[in-house]
């Protein structure tokens, strides 16, 4: 379940902020198992565990769902332990929202492959809580993905986020 939107009125301008769950998302009941249609169903799980991790700080359930290896796991849990709306350095509608799994597949290691497609929002990030915004966002990038079985269900091998 991604991050709710909320859209607040001033000026006669509205902006649209994301505002992160109380709580880390749970998987899914379709994103259980290790089947393709499972594997699909979580990479909607992670772009939620992404969204919260940008709101939150908290980058431990999207690591949890990770593989200790995952590189570009990683860097995002780094990134979000400096970077994120609850320190006040993320600020507007800074989820990512996914538009649709590209393609999915079945390697020969048993492992699952393949693309998807997210739109970011329009946000502001900084450095520092007392750092100048910079403009971010409203772009379309492709995650890259590759999920290994792990417990019984999928979990995040590698991922890279292109725009």
């Amino acid at each position: 379940m991604p991050a709710a939107s909320a859209t607040s009125t001033t000026g006669g301008q509205s902006s649209t902020a994301s505002v992160p769950p109380a709580t880390p998302p749970v998987r899914p009941p379709a994103a259980v198992g290790a089947s393709l249609a499972a594997g699909e169903a979580f990479i909607g799980h992670y772009v939620a565990l992404l969204n919260y991790s940008y709101g939150t700080g908290d980058s431990g359930p999207l690591l949890a769902a990770s593989d200790k290896g995952c590189v570009g796991c990683q860097a995002i849990a780094d990134y979000v332990k400096k970077t994120n709306a609850r320190n006040g350095t993320l600020e507007g509608d800074y989820s990512d929202h996914l538009l649709n799994v590209k393609e999915i597949f079945r390697g020969s290691s048993g492992r699952l492959g393949g693309s998807a497609i997210l739109k970011s929002g329009t946000y502001t990030e900084r450095d520092s809580p007392s750092a100048s915004p910079v403009p971010q966002g409203g772009d379309t990038g492709t995650m890259e993905f590759t999920l290994s079985p792990s417990g019984g269900n999928w979990v995040m091998y590698e991922m890279e986020i292109k725009e």
